[in-house]
Order: C-alpha cells, then sequence, then structure tokens
C-alpha cells in the first residue's frame, strides 16, 4: 500500500503535543510520527525533566544559540511510553533551538551524533515534502511553532488527517503570506512541487500530504 508523509504546523506545542497523543492513541506508532518544535528561551525546559531527560549545561547553551554541536536527548525516537516521553534538545541551523523527538530528528541529527547539520528544510525535502513547503515549515518553526509528521499509509492517512486539523493545525498558505509581507524571502525552490500542487489535498488547507520517497519508511 502507497506511504505518504503528512505535516502539520501548530502555533501552539500544548495543541500539536495533544495531537500527537490522539495519534497514538488512535494506532500510529510513535515511530511514524516526529514533533520539531521551538524552544528560544528555554521555554519547553519542564518537559526535558526527569531521569530520562538529563541536559547538561553544555549542551543547553549550544543548541540555545543554534550554532553549537547540538546534541540529542532521551531517545529521540520515542520512550516506551510514547513519543513525548523521548524528546531531546537539539539546534537546527536557520531554526535555532528546538525540542523534537522521532523518525525525522533521528534523520536530521545522523542518528543521534553531532548537529542538524542538514537543516530541517533538507530533512523534509528528503521525506518528499516539496521545497517550497520544506522551507515554509522551516520557517514556521523558526518563529515559534511546532511541527508534527507522520508516515502513515493511504487508509491510515484520513484519521491522521483528521486529528491534526481538530487538535489546531494552521493554514500553511495563509502564514507564508503574512510572514512575505513582514519581510520574508522564500529560497528559489528547484523543484516543481508547488506548481504542481503536490501536497494539497482537497478541502484540507491545514494539513498536507506527499507521496513517500520510499527509502525513509
Amino acid at each position: 500500500m502507497a506511504q505518504q508523509t503528512i505535516t502539520a504546523l501548530f502555533d501552539r506545542y500544548e495543541d500539536a503535543s495533544t495531537a500527537v497523543s490522539k495519534l497514538e492513541a488512535g494506532g500510529v506508532p510513535h515511530g511514524d510520527i516526529s514533533i520539531v518544535s521551538n524552544n528560544e528561551g528555554d521555554r519547553h525546559s519542564n518537559t526535558l525533566g526527569g531521569e530520562n531527560h538529563r541536559v547538561s549545561d553544555d549542551t543547553r547553551e549550544k543548541a540555545k544559540d543554534g550554532t553549537g554541536t547540538g546534541a540529542t536527548l532521551g531517545t529521540v525516537v520515542g520512550g516506551a511510553a510514547g513519543l513525548l516521553t523521548g524528546l531531546g534538545l537539539i539546534a537546527i541551523p536557520g531554526v535555532g533551538p528546538v525540542v523534537a523527538a522521532g523518525w525525522l530528528v533521528a534523520t536530521l541529527t545522523g542518528a543521534g551524533i553531532g548537529a542538524a547539520a542538514g537543516g530541517l528544510a533538507g530533512g523534509l525535502t528528503g521525506a518528499g515534502v516539496s521545497e517550497t513547503d520544506a522551507h515554509a515549515y522551516g520557517e514556521g518553526v523558526r518563529r515559534g511553532g511546532t511541527l508534527v509528521t507522520v508516515r502513515a499509509d493511504e487508509a491510515r492517512g484520513p484519521m491522521v488527517m483528521d486529528i491534526l486539523e481538530q487538535h489546531g493545525s494552521v493554514d500553511l498558505d495563509q502564514k507564508a503570506n503574512a510572514w512575505k509581507s513582514d519581510g520574508w524571502t522564500t529560497p528559489v525552490a528547484t523543484d516543481a512541487g508547488a506548481a504542481s500542487g503536490v501536497g494539497l489535498t482537497p478541502g484540507r488547507e491545514r494539513v498536507r500530504s506527499y507521496p513517500s520517497t520510499g527509502g525513509s519508511l
């Protein structure tokens, strides 16, 4: 059965984390879900507490400015109790400090070593997301948002999209247009995703779905 990568951006981490919990409750394995949330000002320090989420002072400082080696915490692929128990602190060039977990994060960090050198947009395009949308999602996280990405087959896709929409995902095009009016300039895409409508699903403005590239699923 054909696989797809489903993406959604949230203004509030709380809404995104609720959606993630609902996805897991609906039977989506946490290994197929990823979450990346802006951590400017160490706003998510309370989510990293506990025995499985010790964060050294050095790691925090490097992740705060987005220029150090970064470092992942926890398992970054989800703990036994679910994805959110595996949250880690990393630095992504061009985005800055984030808390994150899941398959996309493991790809970005090279299985947990070093910084996310490829950047968030690079990781997303590698998963099949169009370059135009990938850059917009990266900007959304940089501006304080939370990105949820889910790998799903065609049968499970509608349920995944329903949950993401029901818990506050935002209209990516609407956000991107507002950022452009503030002076944001999106990098020129080399793919045809925007022109061909890749990612758009009729009747759904707050989620995107992209054919899997095969290798990442």
